[in-house]
């Protein structure tokens, strides 16, 4: 049996509208699991759909009714309710690059971005100077950039100190940076009411993990009072790591998503040892 050129479009309109939804579900459910508040409304909405389904079974005639005005006027409520988290969302869409800031970088302008990191934060928490250093990927954190006081300058740990040092007055700030610069410090985020973080930290802790929930940006938080380090990232903190854990944690979270041939990399532990 031939296949018309009708039937060609045909089936070809039909995949395309099939990968249109696949791409809508798979970005939804993408950020619903790094958002506390989305988890929970699925979960609901789940419920409320399977009670439908055993009162319908069951013949629960009062049950059926209540869930069908649920139902019905359901969606309405739900916009309203989660307005923040949906604008959130489609903000992020919006946002969203192609290709990510830091995968530019070539693996000798990541291994030293890394080490210059890693010495700032090691001063940092060796001296008890509360820090938060946000790292830009794939979701644009334009919007926190444009409050921020503007820098554009080369990254190093001499001016990452000296941005957190307590007479500077952009200290109680975070620091965004974009590929192997940085871009604005005395950015403010958005605080986490997630019941996951320990009550005992503090608000960089808490806008930490209140971006990591909203972009998928490496949040590195030095606390001022204990000087431990931790990551937040892809909607959880990361506690306590020492200056190893972080230093492989950033080497493997900037390395690009591609493929590459690994004989052509170079071992980036023996770049980190050359620059030390």
């Amino acid at each position: 049996m031939s296949i018309t050129m009708t039937d060609f479009f045909t089936i070809l309109r039909q995949s395309i509208d099939i990968l249109i939804v696949w791409f809508i579900f798979y970005y939804i459910l993408k950020h619903v699991k790094n958002n506390l508040k989305l988890t929970l409304l699925f979960k609901g909405v789940f419920f409320i759909i399977l009670l439908k389904i055993v009162s319908h079974i069951f013949g629960f005639v009062t049950v059926e009714l209540l869930l069908e005005y649920v139902i019905q006027w359901g969606p309405i409520a739900l916009i309203v309710i989660f307005q923040p988290e949906i604008r959130t969302i489609l903000e992020q869409l919006g946002r969203s690059q192609l290709l990510g800031r830091h995968k530019v970088l070539t693996v000798d302008e990541r291994e030293r971005m890394v080490y210059e990191m890693v010495n700032a934060i090691d001063y940092l928490r060796k001296e008890r100077i509360g820090a938060i250093i946000v790292i830009e990927r794939d979701i644009s954190l334009a919007n926190y950039i444009d409050k921020a006081k503007k820098l554009y300058a080369d990254l190093s740990s001499d001016l990452l100190i000296a941005i957190f040092y307590q007479g500077n007055p952009l200290h109680d700030g975070g620091v965004i940076i974009q590929g192997d610069r940085i871009t604005c410090a005395g950015a403010v985020f958005p605080t986490s009411n997630s019941p996951k973080i320990n009550r005992r930290l503090g608000t960089r802790h808490r806008a930490a993990l209140g971006l990591a929930e909203e972009t998928d940006a490496i949040c590195i938080v030095v606390s001022e009072e204990t000087g431990r380090v931790s990551i937040a990232m892809k909607g959880d903190m990361l506690y306590n790591l020492s200056l190893d854990d972080v230093r492989m944690l950033l080497i493997d979270e900037l390395k690009p998503k591609q493929n590459v041939d690994e004989d052509n990399l170079l071992d980036e532990e023996e770049i980190y040892e050359e620059n030390k």
